[in-house]
């Protein structure tokens, strides 16, 4: 695996040598240039404990999250794999950090939400798309996939996005997917990056689906976060968890450790909640589940009971957004303006996801239910007021 050149793994000096073998021993040395306000009666009164800085995240709260982690029944994971911070969209930055070079690329699908590409032009890498292709559900094509790891900038592509389930199709990875996948960036030195945030809501689940976390068949970084498993966007704690051959993993944490202490760990305020927001997680999970499969049924029950028949929804997997068709005789702008202007409600039309056709309208699965059933009321009257 080749990492790139930006992070600095010198060999420390002698005195940092010095330094870490007493850590290591157990001696506690007094540092001349400490500069810790909390290790000198400083700290206030209001946030009165020591910082004590370990930039992968607190160690008990990597051991909770760990803890939490193993319950799942996914592959294992220790603590030592895991770096807690402040969400995922931070995880991707410094991945690609980890990762790239000025000028590299990272391979990340279509349709998809727009924020890889964003963050990697943020690193001044490239975004190469592939595309997932819908045949009444949703597949990655693996072939073209290959055929990008083989072309002309194959040479500088360095990490493969896997959003699972994707963003908004709703699509999951499926076994036979994975397999050639991990297959292809072990063969072509490719990391995986498996943003698996809303893994845990199937909507229409699949034999044999899995979450990339623990994958062992090449380097992966499987991202994960409080943002939706809470549904909470303002609780900002994500974490990466560093899986594959052992040697790579080794040296991937090496270097992801420089960037972590360059940022610093997160917030000990923010952190100390961890252990009680993982108990909190299962029942709210499970909550918010309840809704979006709830509204999915209604969605389907309106759809189907509609006699024009003019609007359907693609089958979707998993996640909180749906996608639903529509004439494509409808230019998408003119349909979400005319739903602002007669009915008060917005929308993401599907070139927002870059959609390769015009009739497509994103829609959450998260409201109460009758709004969100109000919501599918304006598309389809709106629709229906378009086309008559």
């Amino acid at each position: 695996m080749r990492f790139s050149s930006r992070v600095d793994i010198s060999e420390p000096n002698p005195i940092a040598k010095a330094e870490a073998a007493a850590k290591t021993a157990g001696e506690t040395l007094v540092k001349l240039n400490d500069s810790n306000p909390t290790r000198h009666a400083l700290a206030p009164a209001m946030v009165p404990d020591v910082y004590s800085a370990d930039p992968r995240g607190q160690r008990y709260a990597r051991e909770a999250l760990s803890t939490f982690l193993n319950t799942r029944g996914a592959a294992r994971c220790s603590a030592d794999d895991l770096y807690i911070l402040s969400s995922t969209s931070e995880a991707y930055s410094w991945l690609i950090k980890l990762l790239c070079d000025a000028g590299d690329a990272v391979l990340a699908p279509k349709p998809g939400y727009p924020l890889i590409e964003s963050i990697a032009s943020l690193e001044c890498v490239d975004m190469i798309e592939y595309q997932q292709r819908f045949d009444g559900s949703w597949y990655i094509d693996v072939a073209e996939l290959k055929a990008a790891l083989e072309g002309a900038d194959g040479g500088r592509i360095r990490a493969l996005v896997l959003i699972n389930p994707n963003n908004p199709t709703g699509s999951y990875v499926k076994p036979s997917e994975r397999e050639a996948i991990v297959g292809l960036c072990r063969e072509h030195d490719v990391a995986i990056i498996a943003d698996e945030v809303f893994y845990d809501y199937d909507l229409e689940p699949f034999d044999g689906n899995a979450r990339l976390a623990g994958e062992t068949g090449a380097l992966t970084f499987a991202l994960d976060g409080f943002s939706k498993m809470l549904a909470a966007p303002h609780a900002k704690v994500g974490w990466i968890q560093v899986s594959g051959p052992a040697e790579e993993v080794a040296e991937a944490k090496r270097r992801l450790d420089v960037i972590a202490d360059d940022y610093l760990p997160m917030s000990e305020i923010v952190a100390k909640r961890i252990p009680e927001l993982l108990q909190a997680a299962p029942t709210q999970t499970e909550r918010v589940r309840e809704r979006v499969r709830g509204n999915l049924a209604a969605l389907h029950d309106m759809l189907d009971s509609d006699g024009q028949g003019l609007v359907s929804v693609l089958r979707a997997e998993g996640g909180w957004n749906v996608l639903l068709r529509v004439p494509s005789v409808i230019d998408e702008n003119e349909l979400v303006l005319r739903m602002i202007e007669r009915h008060g409600v917005s929308g993401q039309p599907g070139y927002f996801f870059d959609m390769t056709s015009n009739g497509y309208l994103a829609i959450s699965l998260l409201p109460e239910p009758d709004d969100f059933r109000r919501n599918v009321r304006v598309v389809v009257d709106t629709v229906d007021e378009l086309i008559g």
